[in-house]
């Protein structure tokens, strides 16, 4: 929420966008996860229409879900920034996983399995992108990825290194 704050940008999140769906009766499934994911896709699509810079927030481990940004983008004519976020130490992300209390009616907290389910499943991201640590500190962070959106940034892949 930081980078929302700190430029001219529209946040998107897809969890309470299946949130909503699951609140409506329809059971969650992978089904409901694309919908979520398209939902939010063509509300971004239509923020980037209107000239304005959208960052969604998603986990998107699949190529499916990839797909549906670089397609909004692209209908949309505009260009697509991939920002991966990590946490290089499982303790201090089990911790933090553990605390985190969204309150996102109808949407349960994952826990460390639903974690490692996902990781499982995680299908090797090609694209150029930015992958920040959340154990480095914010502000360095916020540095690192105001500089990779930069419209004169030569390449799209940055990886600092690892906190150490």
């Amino acid at each position: 929420m930081r980078l929302v704050a700190s430029s001219a940008h529209r946040f998107d999140p897809v969890d309470p966008v299946e949130a909503a769906i699951w609140r409506c009766g329809i059971p969650p499934s992978f089904e409901t996860g694309v919908a979520a994911y398209e939902v939010t896709a063509v509300i971004a699509e239509h923020q980037l229409t209107l000239g304005l810079t959208v960052i969604t927030d998603s986990v998107s481990s699949l190529e499916v879900a990839r797909n549906i940004w670089r397609q909004a983008a692209a209908r949309a004519g505009a260009g697509l920034a991939v920002i991966e976020v990590i946490c290089s130490d499982e303790n201090v992300h089990r911790q933090r996983l553990a605390s985190r209390r969204r309150n996102l009616p109808g949407f349960h907290e994952p826990s460390w399995d639903d974690v490692e389910r996902r990781r499982a499943e995680w299908e090797s991201w090609d694209d150029d992108r930015l992958v920040v640590d959340t154990m480095r500190s914010l502000e360095e962070n916020l540095t690192y990825t105001l500089d990779y959106l930069r419209p004169d940034t030569a390449t799209r892949r940055v990886e600092p290194p690892v906190p150490g």
